[in-house]
């Protein structure tokens, strides 16, 4: 009813006994099947990432502050880092609670910092603020 043809019309282009509907009832289908299939696809990745964690990849400004000065770091830098769970549930939370585009860009400074430029806490330990200045393309994975 929702598509406007008969649940056995359906039934017969499901199981391929009738081929090439209309291209109206084709885009009908295809609406009807992304709006439920969809939203349980993201449901399960973003469960995923936040157990595995998002891959980052970004083509960015980087500024830092640390015990020996700043920099605002004139070259950009192309990184893909793959942050920890922890930061992928605090994007998650960020933008279902309508957190802006700077605070997000926040997170995921602070998840470069410890993963990247910090390595996990081997090195740069002085350096207390990660800062993405000039965004040319960022794109999350998970």
């Amino acid at each position: 009813q929702e598509l406007g043809i008969t649940a056995d019309s359906v039934n017969r282009y499901r199981r391929g006994a009738r081929k090439n509907p209309p291209k109206d009832i084709a885009a009908k289908i295809d609406n009807a099947v992304r709006s439920r299939w969809q939203p349980q696809v993201r449901k399960r990745r973003r469960q995923q990432a936040a157990v595995t964690g998002v891959t980052v990849e970004t083509r960015a400004r980087f500024g830092y502050e640390s015990s020996a000065g700043s920099t605002d770091d004139g070259r950009f830098r192309r990184l893909t880092v793959r942050l920890p769970a922890a930061y992928a549930q605090r994007l998650f939370d960020a933008r279902d609670t309508g957190a802006s585009d700077q605070d997000m860009r926040g997170i995921i400074a602070e998840g470069f910092k410890e993963v990247y430029f910090q390595d996990g806490g081997g090195r740069a330990m002085g350096l207390s603020d990660v800062t993405l200045n000039d965004i040319d393309y960022l794109d999350l994975d998970f």
